[in-house]
């Protein structure tokens, strides 16, 4: 067999397993994640807009983007479903720590006023 066919050969391979098979893998993902669009999941579109799937109808879907803001888009114009976020507990300060931040706030401010006014060019006599 021929060196250069050989060559030719596995260069073909190459190029099918870095490039065509990974696309088609991404296609692959593309299309389950179109098929899977459902009303009350949020979206991401193709223009950059967050909303949440009101209603399927074949290609098209709408969606609202806010509240009683409802579009018409495109099956394909999809860009991601937006996986639902679980709530993490918000920690809430103790009370005696955030009173005591609000006095030292306060106490910055005048001083720093105060310096301002020190500053400044003195007058001549």
């Amino acid at each position: 067999m021929n060196p250069t066919l050989i060559i030719l050969i596995l260069a073909m391979g190459a190029i099918w397993i870095v490039l065509i098979r990974p696309q088609k893998r991404r296609q692959q993902l593309q299309r389950q994640m179109l098929d899977t669009i459902e009303p009350g999941v949020e979206v991401l579109t193709a223009a950059g807009l967050y909303g949440k799937v009101v209603e399927v109808d074949g290609d098209e879907i709408q969606v609202e983007i806010a509240e009683g803001v409802v579009v018409k888009i495109a099956r394909r114009a999809i860009g991601a479903v937006i996986p639902p976020q679980e709530e993490e507990p918000q920690e809430e300060e103790p009370e005696e720590e955030a009173e005591a931040a609000e006095p030292e706030a306060e106490a910055e401010a005048p001083a720093a006023e105060g310096s301002e006014a020190e500053a400044g060019p003195e007058p001549r006599s």
